[in-house]
């Protein structure tokens, strides 16, 4: 089969930063699922993946945790689905990624796809639903349901691929409001498009802007990227016994400022349910299961933003060089391999 992968740590301009190669179809075993990859999103992941692991016995690494496709094969002991199924998934980390025709896949982290949805639409899903759920629901446990709640939540840096789902999950789930921010005024469009209430720039002082909006404290917080530099903001405007959720390494941050607050600082890692295993693996298919059904309710719409063509070494590399620059919008999405 066809695949894309690497050897060393490059720069993304280097062509053996990820090159084509040719590999033999995995067979499943057990509750695995042999999936046609029909189309996979690109995430900062694979950028950070690149560049921290090499290959340990001279076997290309091949990335991708981001996956829409067709069950091809079934392991013998596999419940839930069947060959010519509908899937998506975000797979292993500690596996073969989607980066290639076909990927083994532990039937417990795979739903049916949203049947609204293209393969592509689909592929942007699952890897920043589950981060953005478990930041959203396991950690926060921001409040479910219709009742009317006078709680805000504020998402910094929410254009990217976790942000844009966390604003449609809290707008069909919860009667938070929505305080979202970005840099770029496309990327605030983008944002008010997807629903978020109250939509501000943070490359401009924050503070001037809540008082502006009548804005005065924030019960969550969940700052996508570049939490320490935020961090005054975010302790200066959190509420008495707020809680803030990180999925970056904010190495220095000091816990002691939400201290005087008692607030709470929560750590989201989307692999958690994977190193639990066992029927914890199952919280991942619920998840997106629940997920699907809010996009075919029309409650949710997809994030893909950016077509980068078929899968193969020269457009990963143009993806991941996208990634790497910071400016992304929504997500970026490739399907198939010319086939």
């Amino acid at each position: 089969m066809k695949a894309v992968g690497y050897l060393r740590s490059l720069p993304v301009d280097d062509e053996r930063s990820l090159f084509d190669f040719e590999t033999d179809v995995p067979r499943p075993e057990g509750r695995d699922l042999l999936v046609l990859v029909e189309a996979i999103s690109v995430n900062p992941l694979d950028a950070v993946q690149r560049m921290r692991k090499e290959s340990a016995d001279g076997t290309p690494v091949v990335l991708g945790w981001d996956v829409a496709g067709i069950v091809s094969a079934v392991g013998s002991d596999v419940r839930f689905f069947a060959v010519g199924d509908h899937v998506f998934l975000s797979g292993d980390l500690r596996r073969p990624g989607g980066n290639a025709e076909y990927l083994l896949a532990d039937e417990r982290v795979v739903a049916a796809k949203p049947a609204s949805l293209s393969f592509a639409e689909a592929a942007a899903l699952p890897l920043t639903a589950i981060t953005a759920w478990g930041a959203l629901f396991d950690r926060l446990r921001v409040p479910v349901g219709p009742a009317p709640s006078d709680d805000r939540i504020l998402l910094i840096g929410a254009a990217g691929g976790v942000g844009s789902i966390a604003v449609q999950l809290l707008k069909a789930r919860t009667a938070l409001e929505v305080v979202a921010t970005a840099s770029r005024p496309e990327s605030r469009d983008w944002l008010a498009k997807l629903g978020a209430d109250v939509v501000l720039d943070h490359s401009q002082p924050l503070m001037p802007q809540f008082a502006r909006a009548g804005i005065s404290s924030v019960r969550y917080a969940f700052p996508l990227s570049h939490t320490l530099q935020h961090w005054p903001t975010i302790t200066g405007l959190l509420a008495p016994e707020g809680e803030v959720v990180v999925v970056d390494n904010p190495v220095g941050i000091d816990a002691t400022a939400l201290r005087a607050k008692a607030g709470a600082l929560h750590f989201e890692m989307m692999w958690i349910k994977l190193l639990a295993g066992g029927e914890r693996l199952l919280a991942i298919r619920q998840l997106l299961q629940e997920v699907a059904e809010l996009v075919d309710a029309g409650r949710i719409r997809p994030t893909a933003n950016a077509d980068f063509g078929t899968i193969c070494a020269e457009n990963l590399r143009r993806a991941h060089r996208a990634i790497e620059s910071g400016k992304t919008i929504g997500k970026i999405t490739l399907s198939g391999f010319g086939r």
